[in-house]
């Protein structure tokens, strides 16, 4: 099988190395990135193969120069986790304008409709990468490097038996706390009662993770989303309560 050619943003196919974390915490395991393959159409197609090559890149085991990437220094960087289809990312980036934001996923359709609007909109503080979260985290930011990380509307894998699957767990938790700065922020939102639950048990697992609750009106960074994205919208239509939970590094 020929591998995909740099800058397409292709990751190869089947089940991608994981990295095996040995400190006793519990990890999501991830399955196969094909499952969530998708087609562009021809015009994100030719946006996609115009600028992302500039604009994003791929899960690798190399740190990010964010400096570099982004054309300057001293700014404040977020990475944003499971961005979707960029409907939040792309809303609130232009309100934080001396903020990186590096959003990191998996579906390549979404990455092209943010890609899009990144470009007919000039949006100058937004990079991509396509990758799980975890690894991204592991593999590509170095430690205490973070203002901020943003997690809304994760998969809540709502049947028990997948409930293994979540992101929000003790190695995570860890691994984030890992690569922020002290005093950076940790926002997680989710309209899946289930799923807050969850959450609830887990507020005070990570001991360098201060639990600041919401809202926090002294945070040091946005936390206002602006406008509902796709998924809040469904979760209102269906008269689900959105919760939302910020932590700060010790």
């Amino acid at each position: 099988m020929t591998s995909p050619r740099p800058g397409s943003g292709e990751l190869p196919h089947g089940r991608p190395p994981q990295t095996e974390f040995d400190d006793g915490l519990d990890y999501p395991r991830l399955g196969s990135v094909t499952f969530r393959r998708g087609t562009l159409t021809d015009n994100q197609q030719a946006l996609f193969d115009e600028h992302w090559p500039r604009l994003g890149t791929i899960l690798t085991d190399e740190h990010i120069d964010v400096e570099s990437w982004f054309g300057r220094t001293g700014a404040k960087t977020i990475v944003e986790i499971g961005s979707g289809t960029g409907t939040s990312t792309a809303a609130m980036a232009p309100k934080e304008p001396d903020t990186n934001v590096i959003a990191v996923e998996l579906y390549k359709p979404g990455l092209a409709k943010l890609l899009g609007q990144v470009v007919r909109e000039d949006i100058s503080n937004i990079r991509m990468v396509r990758g799980d979260g975890i690894e991204v985290l592991a593999r590509m930011i170095p430690p205490a490097s973070l203002d901020g990380v943003r997690i809304f509307f994760a998969d809540p894998w709502p049947k028990a038996r997948h409930h293994k699957r979540r992101i929000i767990q003790s190695g995570p938790l860890n691994l984030i706390a890992s690569r922020l700065k002290k005093g950076g922020v940790l926002h997680v939102a989710t309209d899946h009662a289930g799923y807050a639950e969850w959450i609830d048990e887990l507020v005070d697992v990570e001991k360098q993770l201060q639990y600041k609750g919401w809202p926090w009106p002294e945070c040091p960074q946005l936390t206002d989303r602006q406008i509902i994205t796709k998924f809040e919208g469904k979760g209102l239509d269906k008269d689900h309560v959105i919760k939302e939970y910020l932590w700060e590094k010790q």
